[in-house]
């Protein structure tokens, strides 16, 4: 059988690989100059390979229509992209949050292990190639059209991935064609995003300022709801915010009700707790101990062993104590609205980043279109899906590659 996988990508190359060990005679097309462009920025450049969580978490982890993904996930695991790395000599380490790298810390190690697996079975690789349509006769899949020939096949899998990062070649070309044999695109927008706040000035003093082990809370005003909370790492910018916590929150927001409106109208509120593991009385107690060994020092030079410098000013000023005071004049009072700043710093939320500077796309071709056991087009015979392009996004922490990895392998063993 002649199959074509349009795009390189993890779930591209997943795609091709499964396809020729079952037999099939493979060919990648690719419109950028090699495969896996962006594979090789993903974890900054270390390739975030997947999760070790079990298997039955990454649904959990996958707030973009997670449930569909349910056989694919059972398809193929976490474990066998491990075993496929390994088994091609390359060793991979977990780091917190259940993150897998390999040992190497580079993904280019991780795109060799791809191409020297697609060298073997000899799939063909066709670099710097546009397809500009898929040809289809009678409702089944006939071949393609590419800048430079027509090509025959009778299966083609769509993995062209999203929007974000159009620099690796996720230019939304693959919507385009989807969309011409019939198929509907839910509303592309970028998930695992940074996000801008109101705050401009603020946050500009803040910028590169990166805080770990803080807590969030994400809070619709209008409802007085909480729509996201999360313990971990995250980074001020001169728009806003990013870092892990951020990005996962994202996620979660970009498919909550009228979130566009309830930014346009400052209802949307980031808390950072930069104390999570004390309670407000402790963190009380415990600026009372350090003010108690300071006791003639200044306020603005009391609070060096409790926050990063850079944050010091930022603090003062919201606590609105005398920057000269000395530390025994501070009241009870006072001292009670810093403890409440430490444990509650807000920001408002004006929106997301553009989805050219997400890390994934949430939306992509509806999931109601798409068999789930194979990954076949409910519209065109012998037309499949793979990656990105479908209306799928889970947080960050390797769970949308392993998301590639899983839907390409059940698009090219079908």
């Amino acid at each position: 059988m002649n199959t074509i996988v349009i795009g390189g990508g993890p779930a591209g190359m997943t795609a091709a690989i499964a396809a020729a060990e079952r037999g099939d005679e493979v060919t990648i097309i690719e419109k950028m100059e090699q495969l896996g462009r962006k594979l090789l920025i993903t974890g900054k450049g270390r390739c975030n390979i997947t999760s070790s969580l079990d298997m039955s978490e990454f649904i959990k982890n996958t707030p973009g229509n997670g449930k569909f993904l349910y056989s694919c996930f059972q398809n193929y695991t976490n474990t066998q992209i491990i075993e496929f790395l390994e088994s091609n000599g390359l060793k991979v380490k977990e780091e917190r949050g259940n993150r897998i790298f390999p040992v190497t810390d580079k993904s280019q190690d991780v795109l060799n292990c791809f191409i020297k697996r697609l060298k073997e079975l000899n799939v063909k690789i066709k670099l710097n190639t546009k397809v500009e349509k898929i040809i289809v006769e009678s409702g089944n899949v006939k071949g393609i059209q590419t800048d430079k020939e027509t090509l025959k096949a009778q299966k083609i899998i769509l993995a062209t991935g999203g929007k974000s990062y159009p620099l690796t070649g996720s230019t939304g070309d693959g919507y385009k064609m989807a969309e011409n044999l019939g198929h509907t695109i839910k509303e592309i927008k970028g998930s695992l995003v940074p996000l801008e706040t109101y705050n401009k000035s603020e946050v500009k003093e803040l910028q590169g300022l990166s805080l770990r082990n803080v807590k969030i809370s994400i809070i619709d005003n209008e409802k007085n709801k909480e729509i996201y909370d999360d313990f971990g790492e995250m980074l001020f910018t001169h728009f806003g915010v990013s870092g892990p916590i951020i990005l996962s929150a994202s996620a979660h927001m970009v498919r909550y009700k009228d979130i566009e409106r309830l930014f346009s109208q400052r209802k949307i509120k980031l808390y950072i707790d930069l104390k999570p593991a004390l309670s407000e009385e402790k963190l009380d107690e415990r600026i009372l101990r350090d003010f108690s060994k300071l006791k003639n020092k200044q306020f603005k030079n009391s609070l060096d062993k409790l926050l990063p410098q850079k944050l010091i000013e930022y603090v003062i000023e919201k606590s609105e104590i005398e920057p000269e005071k000395k530390v025994n004049e501070i009241t009870r009072e006072e001292r009670r609205k810093l403890v409440h700043i430490l444990k509650n710093m807000e920001f408002d939320i004006k929106g997301f980043r553009p989805v050219e500077e997400a890390i994934i796309t949430s939306g992509g071709i509806n999931i109601k279109e798409i068999n789930p056991k194979t990954m076949e087009s409910k519209i065109i015979s012998g037309l499949y899906f793979a990656g990105e392009i479908i209306d799928v996004d889970a947080y960050t922490g390797g769970f949308n590659l392993q998301i590639a990895y899983s839907t390409g392998y059940t698009a090219g063993i079908n």
